[in-house]
């Protein structure tokens, strides 16, 4: 691909003077016409003008073309020709997300586990290059959704999860293990976890620092977030009279979570709210951007000189004319 530029393109405003220039000669041209005193000129009206005379004028052209020229030339036009290969190198990313009972806690509104989907689905979103998939545990761990660039998709099968889908429980081992067996043959450059839990280990037959172990030998990464608030959290419980609601103790196992995620060349994060929960998902956008990889060739050539040489062609045509085929005699 070629492009022009000007390395001195001050000197262009010198081209102003060229529209003066037919003004200047057509004043400089009249003042050095004589006037001829006689009665009447309607005889040299049919005298033919020889191609001699037609021509004079064209002197001024020349002269006008060639400062054009060298104007333009001072002004050092470069070409310059680029080559660029981008390579674009997606992040495959699996969020394996806890849908145990405890996530339907309302100290995030309406509850953890639907505030939760709200913000992933806000994140999927801001990916549209990356392949995103869907794992979710309670006491057991499934996928609910592969590694897909169909997002439409899995924003569906997001929305369709819910607690009771699995027997009660959290089985954070079996959770993450799951995930990376969905992204050990990944050939992506950069794989990473999302996991989200508002519980400690109780359930599941894979300890999570075993599945952590297996995620750093495939070069995940893992990013793990704590859900619920400090202290104690308003509950739902069934009741015969209806819905009933009791604080409970809010449990993270953080020291686990924290483990893992330094084990993967991860980060921990605790979310108390439904607002820090979005700041965690944009801090985690911010780490994983897509990488680029651009080389660029880049050759500047000078272009002035055919521009100097047709100007100074046409000087000298200009010149010679002037003086041999037009000369006056004073």
């Amino acid at each position: 691909m070629y492009n022009i530029h000007f390395a001195q393109p001050g000197f262009l405003f010198f081209l102003i003077i060229i529209p003066l220039m037919p003004v200047w000669y057509w004043f400089k041209h009249k003042s050095i016409s004589p006037d001829i005193q006689i009665s009447d000129t309607s005889v040299f009206k049919k005298t033919p003008r020889s191609i001699r005379q037609r021509l004079y004028h064209g002197l001024f052209i020349l002269r006008m073309f060639a400062l054009i020229f060298l104007i333009v030339a001072l002004a050092r036009p470069q070409s310059h020709s680029s080559s660029q290969d981008v390579t674009i190198e997606g992040i495959d990313i699996i969020i394996a997300s806890d849908i145990s009972g405890s996530m339907l806690a309302e100290d995030f509104k309406p509850n953890r586990l639907e505030a939760s989907k709200e913000v992933a689905t806000n994140f999927i979103d801001g990916r549209p290059t990356d392949r995103i998939g869907l794992v979710v545990f309670s006491s057991e761990a499934f996928t609910q959704c592969p590694l897909t660039t169909n997002h439409s998709v899995l924003k569906n099968l997001f929305t369709d999860i819910h607690s009771g889908m699995i027997d009660d429980g959290t089985a954070i081992g079996d959770g993450l293990a799951t995930a990376v067996n969905r992204l050990r043959t990944s050939k992506a450059v950069s794989k990473v976890i999302i996991l989200l839990t508002d519980g400690i280990n109780n359930q599941g037959a894979i300890d999570p620092m075993t599945a952590a172990e297996i995620a750093k030998l495939y070069g995940i990464r893992v990013y793990t977030i704590g859900v619920g608030t400090l202290g104690m959290a308003p509950y739902p419980f069934k009741t015969p009279f209806g819905i009933q609601y009791q604080s409970v103790d809010v449990k993270i196992d953080e020291a686990l979570l924290k483990q893992i995620a330094e084990l993967t060349n991860g980060k921990y994060f605790r979310a108390t709210n439904k607002q820090k929960l979005e700041e965690i998902y944009k801090e985690i956008d911010k780490l994983e951007k897509s990488k680029i990889d651009v080389m660029e060739f880049r050759k500047k050539t000078e272009e002035y000189m055919p521009l100097v040489l047709l100007a100074l062609i046409l000087f000298l045509i200009e010149l010679t004319a002037r003086y041999l085929v037009y000369r006056s005699i004073p």
